[in-house]
């Protein structure tokens, strides 16, 4: 199996994967407790925001004759 990062909470009796993935029985794992950091969500929120404002349904589809320009 190669070697995945994977995003996980505790939910404060056990530790859960944020998204489903497929473990084999006894699979080795690292678990790396990350510090509490809201401002780095707040970052990642906004940042989130700019690029859907960015790459909106409203924007207009770009040709590779448009980057050439």
């Amino acid at each position: 199996m190669k070697t995945v990062a994977l995003s996980a909470h505790y939910d404060g009796k056990k530790i859960e994967l944020d998204e489903p993935y497929p473990l084999s029985q006894n699979a080795r794992l690292v678990v790396i407790v990350l510090p509490q950091d809201d401002e780095r969500h707040d970052w990642l929120r906004l940042s989130a925001q700019q690029l859907a404002r960015a790459y909106g349904d409203d924007e207009p589809e770009y040709t590779e004759a448009d980057l050439c320009k």
